[in-house]
């Protein structure tokens, strides 16, 4: 294990994640027992150092001895507001002409743990909006000393994570931005903060503080710079006491009716909303994952099966308000962990909870259209050992901007069939030692089959696993993966098809509990004891069809230290590419490269974001594109031509932190309260991004 940065602990969900982390974004799940003790077959990080000669995924890659420029590192505190790069202070450099695939033709950014945002030479960057800044009418300006619930619900959400950027008609230069927010640290928030004793105010603030943000953004031309349109008519706060309406399946079942919604439709509330996906109809979906750890007071096999503790809760709200109790209100939790469905362009509209793509820790959502027009939604379930699923519509999406059309699509996500994942290897067991040694056939790879959960419809939902109904299957559809065999998966978190090939790239963060005693050990797909780096494996639906039954896989990535024999890089050279550390969100930019967010990484240096050429021959070549600074998470990434946008999430949230002694200054410099910022870069000379 490589030396890890001082005050990182080692904790075992997150690897370099502090504990401090665990403790408020997943309530500490690396210490649980793990909630799947099914005996399905565990699938995981696959290394690699050969290309497939058999897949069906085969590349048409042509290794190259391309070089990749050396790395640029920004030193010192310089407010990320206006930090320019390694000029900054001397005029803008423009970026250097550097090799690379069309739209990663950048300097790629050393490792480094530099307390800021780093960024490529010849590129610049602004905070777009922090944590606290006013956004509705009548909401007053950030005041840290002074923060009520009152002023939190008309401001910028806290821990910024998934990012949607849609164009706004009629209004020149200006787009519409949509944050995740997904948990609260307090520590962090508050002064003087008594974990054991929380007052009322500092619990409100904490549930206005979480949800979902929408606010308006006005860009600068000559640059990439992007600033919030304060009061802007379409700006929205959405928080723990805003109304959501469960739809589907399971909407008005006596499995999610309470005393307080005795309709089972009508939600309070969205919690934890990690990645998420931007539908072709203009809508966006927000993954409720961690929403375990809010509950109290568990007591039934399924909360067990969720992750839901038999105690207290860290942040006590089953104090004031007793839906957070689940011994006053046990189904209060079968509310959360579903796929929220909000509707951008109208701020008077209620989100949706939709019930028909199941129940778990929702890690994001991202749809491709069938060539017929349904739309397909893959999903992960951020849990170690948990599943990987799809969710095929039976409707076709309408075209155009009608009302009838803008109607009929937010019926979508509400019938069809939900899937989940079962992987297959084709070499004998045998030839799987669980070191990492190549089977005789020289690749790891195989096939996959979607098994069918469960079908919704106008008629009504038809159950497809033996044993249980249909409203169990989608509320308790952790079990019904459990039933069918499910191929276990090391936390499945983003998962992005391509545009222009349809492949599906799944994010498989990191899972050091495989072949521990007592754990699923080696398979084919997790030939490796121990994974504390992570991978990223690339499906090929049979005939290209993502409503198909069956697809091949293989890894496309698994990450570490290039010099680690047991990472893979599809085959490019890799004494050329950048070290990786715990894949987390991935996107695409407009030149079909894959773009990838790290959480936790393992090899002393900050997390980061870094672009991949998946086609061509370049295929592999990876490069860092910027770090984030002390203690922080990179999320969110949104690639545009001329713009990349970062959630920079919990920065210095570093073990032993607190408001009075910060772990990082950033982002407006020292003496000033951290705070979780959306961060946009750009090229200085105006151009598009790695051109």
């Amino acid at each position: 294990m490589r030396k890890l940065l001082p005050l990182l602990s080692t904790h075992p969900h997150g690897g370099g994640r502090s504990a401090l982390t665990c403790r408020f974004r997943c309530g500490d799940a690396c210490f649980q027992e793990v909630p799947n003790t099914s005996d399905n077959e565990y699938a995981g990080d696959v290394i690699a150092g050969v290309l497939s000669r058999r897949s069906a995924l085969r590349a048409a890659a042509v290794v190259t001895a391309a070089t990749a420029a050396g790395g640029s590192l920004v030193l010192g505190s310089a407010p990320a507001a206006e930090a320019h790069g390694p000029g900054h202070g001397h005029g803008p450099k423009p970026a250097p002409k550097a090799d690379g695939a069309r739209g990663l033709r950048f300097s790629p950014v050393a490792p480094n743990t530099a307390d800021q945002v780093t960024v490529p030479t010849g590129y610049g960057q602004n905070v777009v909006i922090r944590w606290g800044e006013p956004i509705l009418r009548g909401a007053p300006a950030f005041d840290a000393e002074k923060q009520t619930a009152k002023a939190q619900a008309g401001q910028f959400g806290y821990n910024n994570d998934f990012l949607s950027l849609l164009p706004l008609r009629g209004e020149k230069d200006r787009q519409v931005l949509v944050a995740n927010h997904e948990y609260t640290d307090e520590v962090l928030m508050f002064r003087g903060y008594d974990p054991q004793n929380p007052t009322r105010e500092q619990v409100e603030v904490a549930w206005a503080a979480h949800g979902l943000s929408v606010v308006v953004v006005q860009e600068e031309r000559r640059t990439g710079r992007l600033t919030p349109v304060t009061r802007h008519h379409l700006n929205r706060r959405l928080h723990t006491t805003s109304r959501f309406e469960l739809t589907g399946p399971a909407a008005g079942s006596a499995l999610v009716r309470t005393s307080a919604d005795r309709a089972g439709r009508t939600v309070l509330g969205t919690l934890n909303n990690c990645a998420g996906g931007t539908t072709p109809w203009g809508t966006t979906l927000h993954g409720e994952e961690n929403f375990n750890q809010y509950f109290a007071n568990g007591s039934s096999a399924t909360d067990k099966r969720y992750g839901i503790g038999t105690g207290a809760t860290e942040r006590k709200w089953e104090r004031f308000d007793k839906r957070f109790d689940l011994a006053q209100e046990p189904n209060e939790a079968h509310r959360f962990g579903w796929v929220v469905e909000l509707d951008p362009y109208d701020p008077d509209s209620t989100p949706k909870k939709r019930t028909a793509l199941g129940r778990f820790k929702h890690e994001a959502a991202q749809p491709r259209l069938t060539a017929d027009g349904r739309p397909v939604v893959y999903m992960g379930d951020d849990e170690r050992f948990d599943y990987f699923y799809k969710f095929v519509s039976s409707k076709r999406m309408m075209k155009g901007g009608s009302r009838t059309a803008q109607a009929h699509n937010l019926t979508l996500l509400d019938e069809g069939t939900l899937y989940v994942a079962k992987l297959t290897g084709d070499s004998p067991a045998a030839e799987i030692d669980g070191t990492g040694k190549l089977p005789n056939d020289g690749e790891f790879d195989g096939s996959g089959t979607w098994i069918p959960l469960a079908t919704a419809s106008a008629k009504g939902a038809v159950s497809h696993v033996p044993g249980m109904t249909a409203e169990e299957v989608f509320v308790f559809t952790r079990l019904a993966g459990d039933k069918v065999g499910a191929t276990k998966m090391d936390r499945p978190e983003d998962v992005e098809p391509s545009p222009r090939t349809g492949r599906v790239y799944v994010a498989l963060t990191n899972n050091t509990d495989r072949g521990k005693a007592g754990k699923a050990g080696a398979d084919e797909a997790n030939p490796r004891n121990l994974n504390k780096h992570g991978q990223i494996l690339e499906l090929a639906e049979h005939w290209d069809d993502p409503a198909s039954d069956g697809f091949a896989w293989r890894l496309f990535l698994v990450a570490g230290d290039p010099n680690d024999p047991a990472t893979y890089f599809s085959g490019y050279p890799k004494e050329k590419v950048s070290p990786i550390s715990c894949p987390d969100n991935v996107a695409f930019d407009p030149h079909g490269n894959l773009w990838i967010s790290t959480d936790g990484n393992q090899l002393g240096s900050h997390d980061g974001l870094f672009g991949v050429a998946v086609h061509g021959e370049r295929r592999g070549e990876l490069k860092q594109f910027l770090t984030v600074p002390r203690g922080a998470e990179t999320c969110g990434p949104l690639i545009q031509d001329r713009r990349v946008l970062v959630a920079v999430q919990h920065p210095g949230e570093i073990d032993g932190a607190s408001v009075e002694k910060p772990a990082s200054a950033w982002p407006d410099g020292p003496g000033k309260i951290v705070r979780p910022s959306v961060v946009a870069v750009w090229r200085t000379d105006g151009s598009d991004i790695g051109v």
